[in-house]
């Protein structure tokens, strides 16, 4: 019987392009805790720009904001009389309403009165243009530097913040998905699995 013949794949001629890694091989964790949390908002405030650098870490984290949503805020997607914003969802997640804390609507109301009442947008880079996708990354990039991590971290962390410890409260995942925008709740059981207190309690169950 004659031996098989094990064909080389063809290299190919044209340069590859180098994959870039997981983001585990940048990062140990891709979510802040809440007390990380708090130490970012502590060092937002005491910013060039305190208002709009608290508020823009605050809205990011409490509504679980992709950056693209975070800097395509407007002023009239906010209702201070009934305490709530219209939160519209990129990636064709699905839009809800939520409500807003007393320190959100603090921070708004005078955020409005620092880039005056005509403007569209809410987050202004320091020349007065909407703050760009690129300018929100380095701005939160800069108040990690600044808060002292040990590690790098970017917008959508903050998300994932919201994500997790929402899920560690307890609530459920169904309400969790309504939250995120998630059009798949496949895409919610990933922080319920994790932050489930069933697992993160086991010892204390026997």
């Amino acid at each position: 019987m004659s031996a098989m013949v094990q064909l080389k794949p063809r290299k190919s001629i044209l340069p590859t392009v180098p994959r870039r890694r997981k983001n585990t091989d940048y990062r140990q964790r891709e979510y802040l805790t809440e007390a990380e949390i708090e130490k970012l908002l502590t060092t937002a405030g005491k910013s060039r720009n305190p208002v709009r650098d608290r508020l823009l870490v605050l809205l990011a984290y409490r509504h679980a904001l992709r950056v693209s949503e975070l800097v395509d805020l407007r002023a009239d997607q906010f209702d201070l009389k009934a305490a709530q914003v219209h939160i519209k969802r990129a990636k064709n997640g699905i839009p809800s309403i939520h409500g807003l804390q007393g320190d959100e609507l603090r921070l708004f109301r005078q955020l409005i009165r620092e880039n005056g009442e005509h403007s569209r947008f809410l987050f202004l880079s320091e020349r007065g243009a909407p703050l760009s996708i690129d300018g929100a990354q380095k701005l939160i990039e800069r108040l990690g530097e600044a808060a002292g991590f040990k590690f790098p971290i970017h917008a959508h962390m903050l998300r994932h913040s919201a994500g997790y410890a929402l899920a560690g409260r307890g609530v459920d995942t169904r309400t969790l998905q309504v939250f995120m925008g998630h059009r798949s709740i496949s895409n919610t059981t990933v922080y319920t699995a994790i932050a489930d207190k069933r697992i993160r309690n086991i010892w204390q169950t026997r």
